[in-house]
């Protein structure tokens, strides 16, 4: 008879292991204890105090999964995204400020750096060095790879010349990963990947954008006006920079898909305790059942939501295929964020559309989920690829 295999019992998808539940615990307490207090104030004034973002370097949430010999963390690419959406329940803005470091810069910088340069960026982006990711440009926002930013070899040198914009985290950014294309005639094979520090000659931050949402986190143009790089600054290889672009934002996407969780179940949360406290014709507005269809359906995409962003993350971690995942849990999560942070300004009535009740900003913040990273149209396209072609 063959012999019996016991095998083990997978755990449950949203079920997490003791470290897990452990960091989601001093995320939570950091973002209600330290951020929660001036959300509203850091939204009006469209600024992220410089001393939270000095402790969220100070508790590691600026290095997540950077390996402890650079003076990270050492965790995890899920922990990161547990972190996004902890943070993104009390401000999407601080949410994203993490969410680009650890998924899209770090994580560049990781996966393609040389050993000399991890050694040199690695250490500061865990413990001092805000990041910025400088694809996007006038002309080229879903089509990423139309870039105008070009970089000239000078000898041993190359000298960028260019302009960037919606650059998130660029006020406070040290360093930034700038796209620019090396070989125009190439095409998307012609465009580089370099770091570029914040004080190379020639650079500079621009006109700061006055947003609808997500107002904490700065965006901003890059000016780059004959930047002189060494040729050590290449991430990558020459002409190899749409991979480094195309892999990081695939992760990227993941991070997107637990901002707009994060929001989604803040909107939830407030929903619930206000239906519960809210009295009308003698009764709370938790005893009607039309609001309570509303509470459950908003629950429900919640649910499946972080049913998404989990699998997708833990597929990373896995080193198995999540492409497809990605744009799926990026694609939804967007979706029911600004669906779910529409009906919570609905249960909250008319003091749910001024800004004293919480779920207004959330509304404001839940709309560029849709927009950055890729469009709902493209993880569309991307999705239905996936299904189409399978070979992919």
């Amino acid at each position: 008879m063959p012999l019996a295999v016991e095998l083990a019992t997978p755990a449950p998808l949203t079920v997490l292991s003791e470290e897990e539940r452990l960091f989601q615990q001093s995320i939570c307490k950091f973002a209600r204890e330290r951020i929660g207090p001036h959300v509203r104030a850091m939204d009006e004034e469209s600024a992220f105090r410089d001393d939270l973002l000095a402790e969220m370097f100070e508790v590691g949430l600026m290095g997540i999964d950077i390996p402890e010999e650079y003076g990270g963390q050492g965790g995890s690419f899920f922990q990161s995204v547990l972190a996004i959406e902890e943070l993104a329940r009390v401000d999407p803005g601080a949410s994203v400020i993490v969410d680009v470091q650890n998924t899209l810069v770090n994580n560049a910088v990781a996966r393609w750096a040389t050993a000399e340069q991890k050694q040199r960026y690695l250490s500061r982006l865990a413990t001092t060095t805000v990041g910025a990711y400088a694809l996007s440009e006038a002309q080229s926002g879903s089509d990423a790879f139309a870039l105008s930013a070009r970089a000239v070899p000078d000898g041993d040198h190359f000298r960028i010349t260019g302009r960037k914009l919606w650059i998130t985290n660029a006020l406070q950014a040290g360093l930034f990963l700038v796209f620019a294309t090396v070989d125009p005639a190439a095409g998307y094979k012609g465009i580089t990947c370099f770091v570029v520090e914040r004080s190379a000659p020639g650079l500079q931050v621009g006109k700061k954008e006055d947003k609808l949402g997500i107002r904490s986190s700065s965006t901003a143009e890059l000016i780059l006006d004959d930047v002189q790089v060494p040729a050590s600054a290449v991430l990558g290889e020459i002409g190899k920079g749409y991979k480094v672009a195309i892999e990081t934002l695939n992760e990227g996407r993941i991070g997107i898909g637990g901002q707009m969780l994060g929001l989604a179940q803040a909107a939830l949360d407030h929903s619930l305790k206000y239906a519960k406290e809210r009295k009308q014709f003698g009764k709370t507005i938790a005893d009607f059942q039309g609001v309570q269809f509303d509470l459950a359906e908003m629950a429900t995409r919640v649910e499946a939501a972080r049913l998404m962003v989990y699998n997708a993350a833990r597929l990373r971690d896995a080193g198995l295929p999540f492409l497809t995942q990605a744009a799926m849990a990026k694609y939804y999560c967007s979706t029911i964020a600004e669906e779910v942070a529409s009906k919570a300004v609905e249960i909250f009535g008319g003091v749910g559309f001024t800004k004293d009740y919480p779920v207004e900003k959330l509304y404001r913040d839940a709309k560029i989920g849709r927009i950055y990273e890729g469009t709902s149209n493209m993880q569309r396209i991307t999705i239905a690829k996936a299904l189409l072609d399978p070979s992919r």
